[in-house]
């Protein structure tokens, strides 16, 4: 009778062990897996030590405005957060408003969609992704637009992940991955179709910058569309509380700085954009972004403790348990920007590149 208690308390502890960490796993399953975790282009030894560089950038915020310094800092990022996002939250890096009726899976999808049906591009047609991440939202719109999209990014082991991804979903002839900075890309004049960015502009020191070489490498007469990062109307700089969840949102998200959704077109103009529309896609009557984080926590909870158990025996490197530490304290951050209504992830603006460009006119 001991024997088969026994037999039936190991049998119980076995499926609530694979409960625990399959059927309630993961969000991308066909990602990244708990024990596969590392620090991307980091090697395991030196993940700590970069955790704690990635810190001190914000001890010198001088350096977090230089232009220069802000390439190793957002890589420094990617190469610790690349393999937790994708575990824990899928291949898409970004936020999108709540459907009902859909999954978080398919809303993301139809967000990304939406993103490339407003800049009219063809079947064929040559479109730049700015910020391309792993890729997530690369394979979406080449699978929906059959056009060719070009993604940049600037972490190494994310170009990687996003060739390999690619080539698994059968769409490498249609999507392209290069490793290079955004503020200097390695495309000629006038060579898109089309271009759009899904929340990654936020990285930049200066917004100007950026805009400014997607509008050297589009078209004339091409659409840009961007989901951008912003403080609402709703926040006050005087208010400590809006402070602190903004400094948290930045913080935890490599952010050199959120910008007010106010300067998005004023600085688009600046560069020799049309703004053609503008509207923040977090606004009511959309149903709330943040739901997936609130709905999100028994997951964070129960992969901090796999990821914790994961380091403990030296199956993932001993900094993950920190970076996923700051990614849990950043998930409140964000739902705390989204329930007060003074951070939205998506302020959607769509530009064109004039026929002729101002100089020429």
């Amino acid at each position: 009778m001991d024997s088969i208690a026994l037999f039936c308390t190991g049998a119980l502890l076995a499926g609530g062990l694979y409960w625990f960490v399959c059927v309630l796993g993961p969000a991308e399953q066909k990602g990244k897996r708990a024990v596969d975790l590392s620090g991307g282009s980091i090697s395991a030894e030196k993940v700590r030590d970069n955790y704690k560089q990635y810190w001190s950038f914000f001890r010198r915020p001088k350096e977090i405005e230089t232009a220069e310094k802000v390439p190793d800092f957002v890589d420094t990022f990617y190469n610790l957060v690349t393999d937790i996002y994708e575990w824990g939250w899928g291949q898409s890096f970004h936020f999108s408003p709540s459907v009902p009726g859909k999954s978080h899976r398919e809303a993301t999808r139809l967000h990304e969609e939406m993103a490339v049906d407003l800049i009219d591009v063809k079947p064929g047609d040559r479109i730049l992704d700015v910020g391309c991440g792993v890729g997530g939202p690369m394979r979406a719109i080449a699978a929906h637009s059959r056009a060719k999209v070009v993604g940049i990014t600037i972490n190494e082991y994310q170009v990687k992940r996003a060739r390999m991804h690619n080539k698994k979903a059968g769409l490498d002839s249609l999507c392209e991955v290069v490793c290079g900075n955004f503020l200097e890309m390695p495309f000629p004049d006038n060579s898109f179709d089309g271009a759009y960015s899904i929340e990654a502009t936020c990285h930049a020191p200066k917004l100007e910058d950026v805009y400014a070489q997607v509008f050297r490498v589009m078209k004339p007469g091409s659409l840009f569309l961007s989901y951008e990062w912003v403080t609402t109307d709703k926040y006050r700089a005087d208010n400590p509380e809006h402070v602190e969840v903004i400094q948290g949102i930045e913080r935890g998200d490599a952010l050199p700085g959120l910008r007010h959704y106010s300067e998005i077109a004023e600085t688009a103009k600046r560069v020799g954009f049309e703004v053609v529309k503008e509207k923040d896609l977090a606004k009511p009557p959309a149903q709330p972004w943040w739901t997936r984080l609130k709905m999100g926590r028994i997951a964070y909870w129960r992969n901090h403790i796999l990821v914790t158990v994961l380091a403990a025996i030296g199956v993932a490197p001993k900094g993950t348990v920190d970076v996923h530490d700051m990614l849990f304290k950043t998930a409140d951050y964000l739902t705390r920007g989204g329930d007060s209504g003074i951070f939205s992830p998506m302020h959607m603006i769509l530009l064109r590149k004039p026929e002729v460009a101002p100089s020429e006119s």
